[in-house]
């Protein structure tokens, strides 16, 4: 989710496109909310893991 945020926000800078640079940041932060919860051992969405 971190990777498609940053790639949705440059091409939304790149290319003038409001809307993926509002979609790259919104992911970026989800991103980074679920990655710091899952980093710290805490059940994201009921599953301690993905696998």
């Amino acid at each position: 989710m971190l990777i498609l945020g940053l790639i949705l926000l440059l091409l939304g800078f790149l290319l003038k496109v409001s809307i993926l640079w509002t979609i790259g940041i919104i992911l970026l932060v989800v991103g980074a909310v679920l990655f710091i919860l899952g980093s710290t051992g805490r059940a994201v969405g009921g599953r301690r893991h993905w696998f």
